[in-house]
């Protein structure tokens, strides 16, 4: 329980009516959670607008209200607070609710389209390989050492990522790894939070539906390093062209990782293949489990923090080498007839053409590529016909299926889909809406030696269709549909 006067500390406030002596013991920004001693702040979001909740919570008894826009009549026994922005006020109340726990770790941000949850991923494990107490906050799960907590954002709220970093601080966590996505920079969740440095993977076509342009989506990821503090560090992929628009304005001091430039973080893939990555990293040969170009990213910019933080770089390679990736990131089984089903997250154009060039790179020209992919429902449609047109470029056969088509209807996805294939491509096109049924499709299309990719939903383990989870798993139907088969 803390004064409110105290949780407002670095808050701009406009006008004050009531006590802020008052004690408060939680924080919310849904109204449903509303009880006396609680913070109510009125945050201005996609879906609908805090402010319009303000009767529920006074209703419901709220110690104070913070908001934009003050009601037209005032309670007595509660306290107003008009900020200029609630989201932002949010972010910093959060933090000084839970003791600045940002300010107690060495919380690094990772972020970019692709490769954020293998960057976190692989720097917590090499972290705990490393023998420190290790926080990790990602879209498929939270961690605090080796404690998984579910993950439902990219990026949780201002009030669940302050209330997860002090419970890794509580833990004896000195270290905090985390994925920010844009939709969070956008919306303030981590006002407040103190970052020891950020790393920029790459930034390609995604999050439409919600930025509207390119330009706006490249502005939402670097308002993450314009928001550095100087002292932190700002690792930047020199081999994305937009790398260094990323790092204009940041105080943070810069540092580039790169395959393809003389920087100085600097790697070269010696060999790729299935069993993994044979990599010069620094003059330093290693091998690796991880497969593909884009992983060799991954790794090199692990290996980059790594670095920054202090830590020996002979070390950090041997423990890099022996690591795997996150679940659902070219996440591979080999059936009994050696068919490899590869499930993957790919779930963006440029995501989608990284994995499957890996796959053309690694495979003999005897084998067959299919490729299953679908495109979620109420995200953005631009790149549905990208999907297919990659798809079909590099592969022998396409499967376009449902993904979570969401309160969407599966065939009007599939239809935008199909408009990406070319005439060249219609005859090694399938469409299949059931999921379950286009994977036992694509394995009944697979000879011996041939190659599934099955992308899109990667690590998830539902189908989200009209509001409802239905248990699915890529992999685990994979498995079944091979057993099924007797292949």
């Amino acid at each position: 329980m803390q004064l409110l006067q105290n949780i407002l500390e670095g808050v701009e406030v406009l006008d004050i009516k009531g006590d802020v002596k008052v004690p408060i013991d939680t924080i919310t920004f849904d109204s449903r959670q509303v009880k006396e001693g609680t913070a109510f702040v009125a945050v201005r979001g996609v879906q609908a607008d805090g402010h319009e909740y303000i009767p529920k919570a006074e209703e419901a008894r709220a110690s104070a209200i913070v908001c934009e826009a003050l009601p037209d009549v005032l309670q007595q026994d509660i306290a107003y607070v008009l900020v200029g922005d609630s989201g932002e006020a949010l972010g910093k109340m959060a933090s000084a609710f839970y003791g600045h726990p940002s300010k107690k770790l060495n919380l690094v941000g990772v972020t970019g389209t692709n490769g954020k949850t293998t960057s976190v991923t692989l720097l917590h494990k090499l972290f705990r390989e490393l023998g420190y107490h290790v926080g990790m906050i990602s879209t498929v799960q939270n961690q605090i050492n080796e404690n998984v907590i579910p993950s439902t954002h990219t990026t949780p709220d201002a009030v669940k990522l302050n209330e997860l970093l002090a419970q890794m601080v509580k833990a004896g966590c000195s270290y905090c790894f985390m994925e920010v996505s844009s939709h969070a920079m956008v919306q303030k969740r981590v006002a407040g939070v103190q970052f020891k440095g950020g790393v920029f993977t790459n930034i390609s076509h995604d999050h439409l539906d919600y930025h509207k342009t390119f330009d706006e989506y490249i502005k939402a990821k670097k308002l993450f390093f314009d928001g550095l503090p100087k002292g932190a560090f700002a690792l930047v992929n020199a081999d994305d062209k937009r790398g260094p628009v990323m790092v204009q304005n940041t105080k943070a001091d810069i540092h580039y990782y790169a395959l393809r430039k003389a920087v100085e973080f600097k790697g070269r893939i010696i060999d790729n293949t299935i069993q993994g990555l044979h990599m010069e990293v620094d003059g330093h040969e290693i091998w690796c489990k991880l497969i593909g170009a884009f992983n060799a990213y991954n790794l090199l910019g692990a290996y980059g923090v790594a670095v920054l933080l202090e830590e020996d770089p002979v070390e950090t390679l041997t423990v890099l080498s022996s690591l795997s990736s996150a679940a659902g990131r070219f996440d591979y089984i080999v059936s009994d007839s050696q068919i490899t089903g590869i499930v993957d997250y790919a779930h963006t154009p440029d995501a989608l053409e990284n994995v499957l060039t890996t796959i053309q790179q690694i495979r003999n020209p005897t084998q067959k590529v299919i490729t299953l992919v679908g495109c979620g429902g109420n995200r953005d449609a631009a790149k549905r016909p990208l999907m297919a047109d990659i798809a079909c470029r590099y592969s022998d056969k396409v499967i376009l299926t449902s993904d979570n088509p969401r309160f969407e209807e599966p065939q009007a996805i599939l239809e935008d889909m199909q408009k990406g294939v070319k005439p060249l491509d219609f005859k090694k096109t399938l469409s299949v809406l059931d999921r379950k049924e286009a994977i036992k499709t694509a394995c009944m299309l697979a000879e011996p030696n041939d190659i599934i990719l099955i992308a899109g939903k990667g690590h998830e383990t539902y189908q989200e269709i009209k509001g409802v989870k239905y248990d699915f798993d890529d992999k685990q139907v994979l498995r079944e549909m091979f057993k099924q088969l007797g292949k």
